[in-house]
């Protein structure tokens, strides 16, 4: 009986100090999450804003090419048809290539970025 007895009163005793360390823990965790958020916000926005210069890029060289083969053809018909037909063969290679080019290389940086994440809180403690 006097082991509850003094457990119980060691809990008594540093009830404050308990409640300071898991009160920190919490603060700990939650400053975690918003790291991982402002990055992935951070990632996100870039990415966006990547998309779209290359949306544009994309645009501009066809309207060139376009113009370059209407030229050489001396069809703007047959000019922009090909540039057409090529762009459609690309989105074609890259349907058939997401695997490969997209899927697993994004697995794969998801998976080391959270090693990595991992392996910095190992760090901490």
């Amino acid at each position: 009986m006097p082991e509850t007895e003094n457990l119980g009163s060691f809990f008594k005793e540093n009830k404050k100090l308990v409640r300071e360390y898991l009160d920190t823990r919490l603060e700990i965790y939650k400053l975690k999450i918003i790291r991982i958020f402002s990055k992935s916000a951070g990632y996100f926005i870039w990415i966006i804003i990547s998309l779209f210069l290359l949306f544009l890029f994309i645009i501009f060289l066809g309207l060139v090419t376009g113009f370059w083969l209407s030229d050489l053809t001396g069809s703007y018909v047959k000019g922009f048809g090909l540039t057409t037909l090529f762009i459609l063969v690309v989105i074609l290679v890259l349907a058939f290539l997401r695997k490969t080019l997209f899927v697993n290389p994004i697995i794969r940086a998801i998976i080391s970025r959270a090693s990595d994440n991992d392996d910095e809180s190992d760090d901490e403690k």
